[in-house]
């Protein structure tokens, strides 16, 4: 008995309102998914493939559909048979399977070229900064090889006397068509023509001075302006400084990366910059002025007495310039860092100890706990009821 097939608009997954296009797009989901190609060896997939393709087969022809959506699958009993025999005469798959098989062979309508005007590639390079030319923006100065247009033949690459020939293999037009057979026949698909890349001539006498190139490797210096408020990684463009176009196109660009030196005491985030200022004990404690180092120079700040370490101070305005409009800046945030001595003259430490007892005797704060401690313990318990009944 012969395997029932499914229904037509089912295996595309589409309603039965479905419009052309619809049809058409589930159906080139499903031959890319289950294509032999992409699926070698797997039955299941080839039936699957098959299956789709009979579905799209009716349903993409208007007379077909209409049958089919009258009768179903006994309109086509008679000269259609089961999915291995079916006639697929008068489908048109040209346009959906030009783009598959264009990503199965590398080539297809979606990546063919033509000879029109293309802009050049770009360049890319880099250039090193300090932290506080980031900041306030500078000039630099980069070498780059670039392609000149080679004097020897004007930049059409042939020797002096001769010139391009149109390309016989694609009659000037930098493409050619092959062919690709499948289930359906015969595919047709265009390529970038390989004798000439894409160009439409040939070069039979090539210009000794840039072998056919039309163009002359020179060495050149540039002068790069790099913004004010630029930040490490970010791109420099320098419109038309880049590979020679084809065809006529415009140059490429050069593009370069500016990379910033870190900094020994300053560390950015966005606009806004941080650093870490000590502070003596003596003015975190007493209060007094210190010296803050900017990326402006150095500022004074005034401390405030009693200012515990790990203090966050904010200088407006002293930060990063913003890269769209160098006027408005960011902040600097200085953490102040109390620090304590570590060599103490012994004059120094008993000067420290007279400090501690008069403020506290901190230092021998655990000792007067302790002996407290034994004080209470040796007392009579009486004494202790009594105190706390009368309290």
């Amino acid at each position: 008995m012969a395997e029932q097939k499914r229904d037509y608009y089912e295996v595309l997954g589409v309603e039965k309102n479905a419009d052309e296009a619809a049809i058409k797009k589930a159906y080139r989901v499903l031959a890319k998914k289950y294509h032999p190609d992409m699926n070698p060896g797997d039955a299941e997939a080839e039936k699957k493939f098959k299956e789709a393709s009979e579905a799209y087969a009716v349903l993409s022809d208007p007379e077909k559909k209409r049958q089919y959506d009258q009768y179903g699958h006994a309109a086509f009993d008679g000269g259609m048979g089961g999915a291995g025999g079916f006639d697929f005469s008068g489908a048109d798959f040209s346009d959906i399977f030009g783009d598959i098989f264009g990503d199965f062979f590398g080539g297809g309508r979606r990546s063919s070229r033509n000879n029109g005007p293309m802009k050049g590639a770009n360049l890319r390079t880099s250039v090193r900064i300090a932290f506080e030319e980031a900041v306030f923006g500078c000039k630099k100065e980069i070498e780059l090889t670039v392609k000149e247009t080679c004097k020897t033949c004007n930049g059409n690459g042939a020797k002096p006397g001769t010139t391009p020939e149109t390309c016989t293999k694609c009659g000037g037009k930098g493409q050619v068509v092959f062919t690709q057979q499948s289930f359906f026949g015969t595919v047709r698909n265009v390529q970038t023509c390989p004798d000439c890349q894409g160009s439409g001539k040939v070069i039979k006498e090539k210009c000794v001075d840039c072998r056919g190139t039309g163009y002359i490797p020179m060495k050149k210096r540039y002068s790069v302006d790099i913004p004010a408020g630029i930040d490490n990684g970010q791109p420099v463009r320098m419109p038309g400084l880049g590979e020679p176009g084809t065809n006529g196109g415009p140059r490429g660009d050069v593009i370069i990366e500016v990379i910033v030196s870190r900094h020994p005491i300053f560390q950015r985030q966005d606009v806004n910059i941080y650093s870490t200022v000590p502070v003596s004990f003596a003015v975190a404690a007493l209060g007094g002025e210190i010296m803050i180092d900017t990326v402006d120079g150095k500022v004074i700040y005034d401390v405030k007495p009693g200012t515990p370490t790990d203090s966050k101070v904010r200088l407006r305005g002293k930060g990063v310039p913003s890269l769209r409009n160098r006027e408005v800046r960011g902040d600097h945030y200085v953490t102040l860092v109390v620090q304590v001595p570590d060599k103490l003259s012994h004059e120094a430490k008993e000067l420290l100890k007279q400090f501690d007892a008069a403020s506290g005797d901190s230092l021998n704060a655990v000792k007067n706990a302790t002996e407290q401690k034994d004080t209470d313990d040796n007392k009579d318990p009486k004494d202790s009821k009594k105190k706390k009944f009368w309290k």
